[in-house]
């Protein structure tokens, strides 16, 4: 699976790292999040799924590699 961030819709509330810390990230300027994995192994997958889950903007995706 492929993680897809949407950047520009993040508004910064930082579930996504309290979700999956291996795979998200936030910048210190802003608090908007970006990716450090793209495509993680399948142990860090429950937890992208509940950053999915928990997003209040809707700004991340699974999408097939």
């Amino acid at each position: 699976m492929r993680v897809e961030l949407d950047e520009p819709k993040c508004v910064a509330s930082g579930q996504c790292v309290l979700a999956a810390p291996e795979v998200f990230d936030q910048r210190d300027e802003d608090g908007i999040a970006f990716l450090l994995d793209t495509t993680p192994g399948e142990d860090s997958l429950d937890g992208v799924r509940e950053a999915v889950a928990v997003c209040p903007a809707a700004a991340i995706r699974l999408a097939e590699r």
